[in-house]
């Protein structure tokens, strides 16, 4: 390929045969377990970073099943999402994920800056409950039951919390090992079909793990679950704040 036709064609790695195609990426029949919990504050501190704004001690708590996806296949993924606010906007913070396939793991992170690590998560329906599970190789990380479409909910609130901009930070190293992108990124749902949503009651438990450390923001109180499915297409990212300059992109 030659130097003036590169940039022009390359846009994965490796580039002569790129991992994910281009995008945009939809998804059809999304299906989400979100269980929202009450955590310790200073542990929030610690994993948020500024400019956002923690809005209060509170985390989601999500396990996705996507079994369609344009580009990137059938799998599975979980992880938490805190809620913050930017620039006077609510909004959600995702600090990890863990899931089972390497191109969405590598799309993700190339494009967006989603932290995404590979993991074993699992999201089923065991008679009346709906059970969600994630191992990182053979050590138990999460425990999360909720009781099977117990009540109808509207669609509009769910809509709405959709349609909130979400926050990554984008870390791309440089070749000697220092920082060469650090990045505060926004993107959004787009082009939602929501197919039905339901409530019920919800458990979870989070375990130790060097890898999978999502016990750093532990349980003290369960106060809500919804249960989701959904067609949505992932919207593409803009930088809104540039760590290594200090500025706004």
């Amino acid at each position: 390929m030659s130097i003036q036709t590169l940039p022009d064609e390359a846009f994965a790695i490796p580039f002569a045969s790129p991992s994910y195609p281009r995008g945009p990426f939809r998804f059809y029949d999304r299906e989400f377990v979100i269980i929202t919990y009450r955590t310790d504050l200073d542990a929030l501190r610690a994993v948020v970073p500024e400019p956002l704004e923690i809005i209060d001690p509170i985390v989601k708590y999500e396990f996705i099943r996507m079994p369609d996806s344009t580009g990137f296949g059938d799998y599975t993924e979980t992880g938490q999402v805190i809620p913050v606010r930017f620039n006077g906007r609510d909004g959600n913070y995702t600090p990890a994920m863990y899931l089972d396939a390497a191109a969405p793991i590598v799309g993700g992170r190339e494009i967006w800056g989603f932290p995404k690590k590979l993991a074993k998560p699992n999201l089923r329906v065991e008679g009346e409950v709906l059970v969600g599970t994630l191992d990182c190789g053979s050590i138990r990380c999460v425990n999360a039951t909720m009781g099977y479409k117990h009540n109808i909910l509207p669609l509009d609130p769910i809509r709405k919390s959709l349609q909130q901009p979400n926050f990554l930070v984008k870390v791309i190293p440089h070749v000697d090992g220092s920082p060469r992108i650090c990045e505060l990124v926004e993107y959004y749902l787009e082009d939602l079909q929501l197919k039905g949503a339901w409530s019920g009651p919800a458990s979870l438990q989070l375990f130790d793990h060097v890898r999978a450390d999502v016990s750093r923001l532990p349980v003290l109180e369960v106060l809500s679950a919804v249960h989701f499915v959904t067609d949505v297409t992932l919207g593409m990212g803009k930088v809104v704040h540039d760590y290594m300059n200090g500025a706004a992109g």
